[in-house]
């Protein structure tokens, strides 16, 4: 049987396959971290809540402060479906949030870190994808080609220009290429690294 650990550079094979004496042949603290790391991906899968979750502890937003972005949006939650939003899978009031209330709060974080535009607010999406997910992050945190190039560096992934821009290309385009759950959570992990730095 074989252990999957990852990132690497190599896009089309994203895993390193270690057999079971090369695993336990690395140090305890390796073998540990890469368990760990693994154990996290089989546990915690980039759900709503999960990404939910991630923006607001890398922010450090309150409970209030998260409504009153929904605000800003134009939806309106309590401060209890919030915390039920943050709780994890395991606690038995958790709440799933659906696509529409994500894109609704990350509307809301646009206006919320880049000012309210002239115009009706957009509705929000009855249906989230990872790119949509990816390119309302870019738009609120003003970022371009270098700057997410330099984000998922910081987690050791390497992705060009033009591989970045295929995931912000309308779906009809050729072009286009969907977003996958490890490049948006590298993005997430490398965001959190980047905001750590600047405080």
């Amino acid at each position: 049987m074989k252990n999957c650990i990852g990132p690497i550079d190599d896009q089309e094979n994203p895993f390193i396959e270690l057999s079971k004496q090369q695993v336990n042949n690395l140090s305890s603290g390796l073998r540990k971290n890469i368990m760990v790391y693994v154990r996290e991906i089989k546990v915690h899968p980039m759900t709503n809540n999960s990404i939910f979750r991630r923006i607001r502890f890398i922010f450090e937003l309150s409970d209030v402060a998260i409504t009153e972005i929904f605000q800003l949006a134009e939806v309106s939650v309590s401060k209890s479906q919030v915390v039920n939003w943050l709780r994890k899978e395991e606690h038995e009031a958790y709440e799933a949030i659906s696509d529409e209330h994500l894109a609704a709060f990350l509307n809301g974080f646009i206006v919320h870190k880049r000012g309210k535009k002239e115009g009706a607010t957009p509705p929000p999406e009855k249906k989230l994808t990872n790119n949509q997910i990816f390119r309302k992050m870019r738009i609120a945190l003003n970022l371009k080609e270098e700057d997410i190039i330099q984000i998922l560096s910081l987690v050791n992934m390497k992705m060009s220009a033009h591989e970045i821009n295929a995931f912000f290309r309308n779906p009809s385009q050729r072009q286009y290429v969907q977003c996958n759950d490890q490049v948006l959570r590298n993005f997430f992990q490398g965001l959190e690294l980047r905001e750590n730095r600047t405080r």
